[in-house]
């Protein structure tokens, strides 16, 4: 038996409490529905989104002192979930599918589209999702909530995608340092963050590709919560990487859904099976799609990139490991490119972007 479970469950009992009692008083009346980017196919698309109570979030600068930044962080994790409502999404093809919060105010819908329009901006299809009715204590007559979902169905001129990390990827983190990885997220935001020299640009190449038009799809794979949706999704459109879906995880105590290697335990192993979980579901998703991975040496990123290469043989076009300059961690990644070149699969661990696309142009994955 897992012990962290009734620690889990009793947290959710008291938020749900707490939630119930400001709706008594009126003092949760604004109300706030997160539709997160999602991917999917002509024939299957993949919604998520989040109901929550208004977090009275204000707009950020790269000014803003790292009180203020601290302040805005509390909101985010110090959310008010509205379990058990009713929400409608709309396809493009007008057919409308119901969808009720779980505990954690969050909705997810797996749905098969009759037949798609042609997409309202290059790659993205906006599905329409609103607020149908609330669960008691709410009472009628609330203002209506509704948002709109982008779904990344890629192209078929599409030649491969790319899945990426971002902490410790794209930009700073420490994750091999808990103090100084809980001081850059606390306490900056998307403004004063700042991404790796030349991560923008290369990764802007691999999504053009050979042919030079932006056809390769991105997505984004994080153990970061869902809680950092909104900071993270504004820093990536500042530095304009290109745009994908989010994959993060909900932040909470629990059992990883997929079964790590030997040897890897605790948070490693949560952050573990929940990569290897959502990279698993994108290359099932597209079964005819090659990909190139990007990570760290920071975390497990080459494990669990060693492990997506045994699940799927064939698939991987190659894997770029930023080295973080911790030796330790370099010297784990060593036997994991010796074991991979057997397989035919090339794992660099770069120094810098600049290495990563020389050897993506001598592959010939970009012009």
């Amino acid at each position: 038996m897992n012990l962290l479970n009734p620690v889990s469950a009793f947290n959710e009992w008291t938020d749900h409490f707490l939630t119930r009692y400001l709706v008594r008083k009126g003092r949760l009346q604004r109300l706030q529905l997160d539709a997160y980017r999602s991917y999917g196919t002509a024939s299957r698309i993949y919604v998520k989104g989040r109901l929550l109570g208004d977090r009275g979030l204000q707009p950020q600068t790269a000014t803003d002192s790292g009180w203020r930044n601290f302040r805005s962080m509390v909101r985010r994790f110090n959310s008010r979930e509205i379990a058990g409502a009713d929400l409608v999404a709309e396809l493009p093809d007008g057919s409308q599918h119901l969808v009720t919060t779980d505990d954690e105010g969050y909705f997810t819908l797996i749905l098969k589209p009759q037949a798609l329009p042609a997409p309202a901006a290059y790659l993205w299809y906006p599905i329409s999702v609103r607020v149908a009715r609330l669960p008691p204590p709410f009472g009628p007559g609330q203002p209506a909530v509704q948002a709109t979902a982008s779904v990344l169905v890629p192209p078929p001129s599409a030649e491969f995608g790319v899945i990426s990390d971002l902490d410790d990827t794209v930009f700073e983190t420490r994750a091999t340092n808990l103090f100084k990885m809980l001081a850059r997220t606390l306490l900056s935001n998307a403004h004063s963050r700042q991404p790796f020299e030349g991560v923008a640009a290369f990764y802007r190449q691999l999504q053009r590709g050979r042919t030079g038009q932006p056809d390769n799809p991105f997505f984004y794979v994080s153990s970061s919560p869902w809680n950092l949706y909104d900071m993270l999704d504004e820093f990536m459109g500042l530095h304009e990487l290109p745009p994908g879906p989010l994959l993060l995880r909900d932040f909470t105590i629990g059992t990883p859904r997929t079964t790590p290697p030997p040897g890897i335990t605790g948070s490693a192993a949560i952050h573990f099976a929940h990569k290897l979980h959502e990279i698993d579901d994108i290359l099932t998703t597209y079964p005819m799609l090659p990909f190139v991975l990007c990570g760290d040496s920071g975390q497990e990123d080459a494990r669990i990139y060693r492990e997506v290469v045994r699940r799927h043989p064939g698939r991987i076009r190659a894997i770029y490991i930023r080295d973080v300059q911790v030796p330790a961690r370099a010297l784990l990644v060593g036997p994991i490119i010796e074991e991979l070149k057997v397989a035919g699969v090339p794992m660099l661990l770069v120094p810098d972007y600049a290495a990563a696309a020389a050897h993506a142009a001598a592959m010939g994955l970009v012009a």
